[in-house]
């Protein structure tokens, strides 16, 4: 029972860290984003985007499956006291990371104008090379990462990841702001390099934390033994095993949205745009409304990030009880956080997207517009992410690459009829990516369900949350009415924000959506348990 105990505090601690730290990258990311448009305007991040998906495509490539099979395989040796394999699963692991990482930068240096030629916009490619350091140094900072995760210290992981925006941030705006002179494109480089600055400083910042660990970690292995136990050889097996499904699930996405680049701008312009129309309709779509729909997204990352070595932990020791258990407190939460965003959103979609972008007054329709079709998805979105890390958690992560495949093979097809329409335009890829995630959390659900035997509370997981959304919402909108009415848009809307979170966070334990105890499994949480028991 302590170690049971022990082990759900360890879930949800990490994942207040993580969703803590991923609030504070985001509202970076925001402030870089908005200030960014503001400078280079919506043509400007017409650029800018269309190097960021290729981007982030080839750093989820190289970067994204490695560090939870990293993390799972860390998990299951210390589990039963293999300390000195654990180590070595991340030595192997660091290589491999490197390679891939040099592999995917040389590839997109020397691809580059090729790549920006077939997206239409052959000035990105100054955008898309000056990405190439990020991609060589993120995958290693990404192996450090993954060796805290399955230590289940969470710590490492968000100082190294608020450094990098920190970094990202400032650098990329000073360079934006020197190189407009110079015209977009430049410009627009300027931002991308950015990432290539957080990522040096981000993997300098986790370096640290990893050497003021090592004098653990040798005492850890002198525990142990130095006797290995797997050949190298079935470590990499096994790490590829588990990494290869998940880094083709993570890219599927990311493919999309450059898909997204090609489908979207060219059927704009088959039905009568001309190509600026085009690049600042799909800049809305993707330089201003994606951002702001991929805040909330860092909060059920981290609860999946801190689920996958707990379950692992779980499973190793064939505590199915505490699987199922822990599997629906991750998807809890998920609603707990995915539907009063999602909400918020829909009910303030135009005085966010006017607080954020207030010099783009020609743009900020449709980007609202955009961001409300974007939002319908966000419940959707956060389940995928807990349901994804109960699978990868028991060793079932090819499912949820098929069954996200499955939902993006349903967004090209509607992200391709509905972009055809004029009416509907750029809204028809929000919405088609929404239909993507509908799908994939239903064929994620019913898969958790049958491998672990978790069982569905709608009550405690989506009846109470959705109520008190609901009545958040209704708050939100309220309050921003009777606020607009004597003072401005920015007052009014942060005014409206408040009052929901309020009334919100006040509904959740009124509908008893989170539990009392609860409480006391989150750093810092206990003084607030005390007060509302009273």
């Amino acid at each position: 029972m302590a170690e049971e105990s022990k082990a759900k505090k360890t879930f949800v601690a990490g994942a207040a860290l993580l969703g803590v730290a991923g609030v504070l990258v985001k509202v970076l990311g925001v402030f870089f984003r908005i200030p960014l448009t503001n400078i280079i305007s919506a043509e400007g991040m017409g650029y800018y985007q269309t190097a960021y998906p290729m981007y982030i495509l080839m750093l989820t490539v190289s970067s994204s499956g490695l560090p939870t099979a990293i993390s799972r395989m860390i998990a299951e040796r210390r589990s039963v006291g293999q300390y000195y394999e654990a180590y070595r699963v991340f030595k192997v692991s660091f290589k491999v990371m490197l390679g891939l990482g040099l592999a995917t930068a040389v590839l997109v240096f020397v691809l580059a104008p090729w790549i920006t030629t077939v997206q239409n916009e052959p000035d990105a490619v100054y955008a898309l090379r000056t990405t190439v350091p990020a991609l060589l140094l993120c995958p290693v900072m990404s192996c450090y990462r993954g060796f805290f995760q399955g230590q289940k210290q969470m710590a490492p992981t968000a100082v190294s990841q608020v450094v990098e925006q920190v970094f990202r941030v400032g650098i990329g705006l000073a360079l934006a702001s020197l190189l407009m002179a110079k015209g977009k494109p430049h410009a627009a480089a300027g931002a991308s390099f950015g990432a290539s600055a957080g990522a040096l400083f981000g993997l300098i910042a986790v370096l640290f934390m990893f050497v003021r660990n090592k004098p653990n970690m040798v005492a850890e292995i002198r525990e142990s033994g130095r006797k290995p136990v797997q050949p190298v050889r079935g470590i990499v097996r096994d790490l590829l095993a588990i990494a290869i499904p998940i880094t083709i699930g993570a890219s599927i996405m990311p493919i999309l949205n450059w898909i997204d680049t090609l489908i979207v701008k060219n059927v704009l312009v088959n039905i009568g745009y001309t190509d600026v129309a085009a690049r600042t309709l799909y800049g809305e779509l993707s330089g201003m409304a994606s951002p702001i729909i991929n805040f909330p997204q860092v909060l059920t990352q981290a609860i999946c990030l801190s689920l996958v070595p707990v379950i692992t932990d779980a499973f190793k020791r064939d505590d199915m009880a505490f699987v199922r258990k822990n599997s629906a407190l991750g998807l809890r939460y998920a609603a707990l956080v995915g539907l009063p965003c999602s909400v918020g959103m829909i009910v303030l979609a135009r005085p966010i997207m006017q607080l954020f972008y207030s010099s783009q007054q020609d743009s900020i329709a449709n980007a609202a517009a955009c961001l409300s079709c974007y939002a319908v998805g966000l419940y959707f979105l956060s389940a995928v992410h807990a349901l994804t890390g109960v699978l990868q958690g028991i060793g079932k992560q090819g499912i949820p690459v098929r069954n996200l495949f499955i939902g993006a093979v349903v967004k090209v097809i509607v992200t391709y009829v509905l972009t055809g329409i004029p009416a509907i335009n750029v809204k028809g890829a929000a919405i088609g990516t929404t239909c993507a995630y509908i799908v994939a959390c239903w064929l994620n659900l019913v898969a958790v369900r049958r491998y672990s035997g978790m069982r569905v509370d709608l009550k405690l997981m989506l009846i109470g949350p959705a109520i008190s959304s609901a009545v958040m919402g209704v708050a939100a909108f309220a309050a921003y009415k009777v606020l607009s009415a004597h003072s401005g848009n920015a007052v009014s809307t942060l005014g409206a924000v408040a009052a929901g979170v309020v009334v919100y966070v006040i509904m959740v334990f009124i509908t008893r959506s989170i539990k009392m105890e609860e409480l006391s499994s989150v750093p810092g949480m206990g003084r607030l348990r005390r007060l509302f028991k009273k």
